[in-house]
């Protein structure tokens, strides 16, 4: 949060620490008396200088420590309206630092629509904790009318506002993709703007980003289509100047668009983090682990009308982790680890056909997880709660 003198609870868990820190003075004190009179003890015996020296060789050893415990980082989870995401919050939510629920979407002319989930809110109040709702618009044409129109940002921007005074929200996170690179300035004078406006009310703004290392499209035809459509809207240097937070999706690598693969390849993690963490200060930066998989199998021919010949059609589709896991089961697919990618996947045969799935497991979710301690980040976001593995729970650790 912002500036200011502290909540009450900081300000006596300051307190603590100033006597914890009195005592830890005082029991030092003490000691070093103890000392002296040993001293001088040790002096008036016949080995005393034997003894002074094993006592000031225990000097030496002891040391007065506080212990020093380095914070975990925090916990992220995104949460949709959908049943399964809603009960998953309810179970664990002494486990999430920061919730972000899918509850309000922005229109080109500024309009926000949405509302909180009553039971969610009421349970997070008694938690004491952060929500920070995503606000979202998934339209080129829609976003660039936006991104032209200061008046209807500057609605958008007094409608956050008024939301979290009512609910009692920390901020919001901007969802804004499938935009068009060309539109990358726009978003990123969008988000100044919108940042400075929630500041000033004493609010927190954080973005969510596609991943999009090394910052220009590839050779192929898919590489162009994902850069221009995706990844080449996210100027993160410029972006993370205003943001409170920038959360790198990095997942969907692999997806119904392109051949079975893992949803965060350890590779692509690696080098979409070490790209952002060049322009991204790190206590700025929580890094992406999704929760779900993608399922790929061959689906019925397709053509647009009856004059044209069929077209094939080799598709996948999102799984959520018990989904995949049960398909699994129901096939005798084996699960098997790829070393490589660090992720878990099987396939199964149905009708003759060969399918994949890759997903995330205990396994793929904590080696991403220390990748977030290993690099002092300021934690990670996933996507999202009712699609996990139930493992990942015993990982991460409980706020109280």
């Amino acid at each position: 949060m912002l500036g200011g003198e502290g909540t009450r609870e900081e300000r006596i868990a300051d307190r603590g620490e100033r006597a914890i820190s009195s005592s830890v003075i005082l029991q030092t004190r003490n000691s070093h008396e103890g000392t002296k009179r040993r001293f001088r003890e040790a002096a008036k015996t016949k080995v005393g200088k034997f003894s002074m020296r094993r006592i000031l060789i225990g000097l030496l050893c002891v040391v007065a420590v506080i212990p020093c415990v380095q914070a975990a980082p925090v916990a992220l989870f995104y949460m949709t309206s959908d049943p399964d995401s809603i009960r998953s919050f309810l179970a664990h939510a002494t486990q999430i630092d920061l919730l972000v629920p899918t509850w309000y979407q922005v229109d080109e002319n500024g309009l926000v629509t949405g509302a909180p989930e009553p039971t969610v809110l009421k349970r997070a109040q008694e938690e004491k904790l952060a929500v920070m709702p995503i606000i979202a618009l998934f339209d080129k044409k829609k976003f660039h009318e936006f991104a032209m129109n200061a008046e209807a940002q500057a609605l958008m921007n007094d409608a956050m506002i008024r939301e979290c005074k009512l609910h009692g929200y920390t901020g919001f996170q901007f969802d804004f993709e499938n935009i068009d690179w060309t539109d990358r300035d726009r978003l990123s004078e969008m988000v100044k703007t919108s940042a400075e406006a929630l500041h000033k009310a004493g609010l927190q703004l954080t973005i969510a980003t596609v991943p999009n290392a090394p910052g220009y499209p590839g050779a192929g035809g898919f590489a162009k289509w994902i850069y221009s459509d995706w990844r080449g809207a996210y100027d993160i240097a410029a972006i993370a100047k205003y943001v409170d937070l920038l959360c790198l999706m990095t997942y969907d690598q692999h997806t119904r668009w392109t051949m079975p693969g893992p949803v965060a390849g350890w590779d692509w993690t690696l080098e979409n983090l070490s790209y952002a963490l060049k322009v991204v200060p790190k206590e700025k930066l929580s890094l992406g682990i999704p929760l779900y998989g993608y399922h790929w199998y061959a689906g019925a021919p397709t053509k647009e009308n009856e004059t044209e010949q069929d077209k094939p059609n080799p598709t996948a589709e999102y799984i959520g982790t018990p989904n995949a896991l049960q398909l699994a089961e129901a096939y005798n697919g084996k699960i098997q680890w790829d070393a490589e990618d660090h992720s878990a996947y099987f396939f199964f045969y149905r009708d003759q056909m060969r399918e994949w799935i890759f997903f995330t497991d205990v396994r793929t979710f904590k080696d991403r997880y220390e990748l977030v301690q290993k690099n002092g980040l300021q934690g990670f976001c996933s996507w999202v709660l009712g699609q996990e593995d139930p493992g990942i729970w015993s990982v991460l650790p409980k706020r109280h």
